[in-house]
């Protein structure tokens, strides 16, 4: 594995969630409209989760958003922007929108 590859930003853990099983906690402070990485790319219709997009828990009220880009004709990718500034300890949340819910 390249060492330069990292699974989470390094503002992010994972712990054990209040809301379901495990999810995504901010570690320090997040600003607005931050990039938090790759969730998920889609590939001849497959949605495929990376780390940080398998412990995203959903919320009604998110404080973050997926943007889809597409990036070629093989598939999409969808990043994970923060919606308002985040404190430590809060959990990283968004509306499912990939999955009927």
């Amino acid at each position: 594995m390249p060492q330069n590859y990292k699974p989470l930003p390094d503002s992010l853990t994972i712990k054990e969630s209040h809301i379901q099983g495990l999810g995504v906690f901010a570690i320090k402070d997040i600003a607005n409209d931050v990039d938090l990485g790759l969730t998920h790319i889609e590939v001849d219709d497959e949605i495929i989760r990376t780390p940080l997009g398998g412990f995203i828990n959903h919320s009604n009220e998110p404080n973050c958003i997926k943007v889809k880009e597409t990036v070629s004709v093989d598939g999409d990718r969808y990043t994970l922007y923060t919606l308002r500034d985040i404190k430590v300890g809060e959990e990283i949340t968004l509306r499912y929108t990939l999955y009927n819910v």
